[in-house]
């Protein structure tokens, strides 16, 4: 288990090749997972961080593992970090985001039930979600200018399960919204 094998289990599965904001999704997955590190995150939350699109997401629907067969990335990148990545990417973002610092349940696209992770795997899914919009903000001044308040003032609303580092990073990477 680690980086270089997962790394290479999503490069044998297209994600080199898989155009995304920044260059490829190969390239967006290690960013997130450096910045993660950057803020200290354990080591299977980096390696879910490298992982996160493995299943697809709500937001990019492109998927190289069936999240019927988990055992393929649980293999490569250890049972908590596949674990990580399933919660990230069934998460029903407009059903869970405005639930996370509340009663933290999480819809899951694909089945449609509801998940109660504890606090370590929620606070693990809002860093995760920090360090992949921040990189889609850093890739495409465009997405920052449309999306860049309003993720501002959802991490703002998680800061109680965000590390002072992640925190910090969104205050300075996302722009406020206008003052009318």
């Amino acid at each position: 288990m680690g980086e270089a094998r997962v790394a290479a289990l999503l490069a044998a599965r297209g994600a080199e090749e898989t155009p995304h904001p920044g260059g490829t999704l190969l390239g967006h997955l290690r960013r997130v997972a450096a910045l993660l590190g950057r803020w200290g995150a354990p080591p299977a939350v980096r390696l879910a961080g490298l992982a996160h699109a493995w299943y697809g997401t709500d937001g990019f629907p492109v998927a190289l593992g069936d999240p019927a067969r988990r055992g393929e990335l649980a293999e490569a990148a250890g049972e908590e970090a596949e674990s990580l990545v399933y919660l990230y990417g069934a998460c029903d973002r407009a059903f869970t985001y405005p639930r996370l610092t509340g009663d933290g349940a999480v819809r899951d696209r694909f089945t449609g039930g509801v998940l109660r992770p504890g606090p370590r795997d929620l606070r693990a899914l809002a860093e995760i979600t920090v360090a992949n919009e921040l990189d889609l903000a850093a890739a495409d001044p465009a997405f920052r200018a449309e999306h860049g308040p309003a993720l501002r003032a959802l991490f703002t609303s998680w800061a109680r399960l965000l590390t002072p580092q992640a925190r910090r990073a969104a205050r300075d990477a996302l722009p406020e919204a206008p003052v009318p």
